[in-house]
């Protein structure tokens, strides 16, 4: 083989290699298998304000976060009524990942009608199930106080924060129904002698990409 053919055959593998690896590069799609809203980066309220898990309040996310906790007028001095059964074969159903986004802005209204946002405040979506129904009706609305919630529904909880004007967003929501649920930390400026904890929730669709504005709020009693 002469020199000039040597030098072709060097330079064409060299392309073809070289081909090879882009058409790899492009054909490796980018994936994203975390349940967090904020595992999306651009785009999202914390990130565009610098949260970080210290300026969050996040002195609720424990096993009683979607239940007990959650309920704006439970009373504690009731008996625990008791769940009904982990429904396993409707959160395996669940879609896992998705391409909605909700936004809005989380705020309770004063008696004269002023907006007093949830600042920095931890938001989370609650897939609709009979489990979460259950919760719903008898505790948040009825003002039960209900047992310990099963460790497996935190598998299905999605997170964000709000930023210092109360505006949150979730991103890469599935299609479905959720509980959006929001709390909102009010003081003197609500009529308050000492700080409270006010929880609201509300239903709230989704289906494939829309981009559903959704506040979270209520007028205080």
């Amino acid at each position: 083989m002469s020199k000039k053919q040597l030098v072709f055959l060097s330079t064409f593998i060299g392309v073809f290699m070289l081909t090879g690896c882009v058409q790899s590069d492009l054909r490796r799609p980018s994936q994203n298998y975390g349940y967090s809203s904020q595992s999306q980066g651009e785009g999202s309220w914390a990130d565009q304000t610098n949260l970080d898990e210290e300026s969050i309040d996040i002195s609720d996310l424990d096993e009683n976060l979607t239940e007990t906790e959650t309920s704006i007028t439970e009373s504690q001095g009731r008996e625990q009524i008791a769940r009904i059964p982990f429904p396993t074969s409707e959160y395996n159903r669940l879609a896992k990942m998705g391409k909605g986004t909700i936004s809005g802005t989380i705020y309770v209204n004063d008696s004269y009608g002023k907006k007093i946002v949830g600042a920095g405040t931890r938001l989370y979506l609650n897939p609709l199930t009979s489990y979460s129904n259950q919760w719903y009706n008898d505790s948040y609305i009825g003002g039960a106080k209900m047992q310990k919630a099963d460790s497996r529904l935190f598998n299905y909880l999605r997170f964000t924060a709000s930023d210092t004007g109360g505006k949150f967003a979730f991103y890469g929501v599935p299609s479905g129904s959720y509980y959006l649920i929001g709390t909102v930390k009010c003081g003197a400026e609500c009529g308050y002698d000492t700080p409270k904890s006010i929880r609201i929730a509300t239903k709230v669709n989704v289906s494939g990409n829309q981009i559903i504005e959704q506040d979270l709020s209520r007028a205080l009693d």
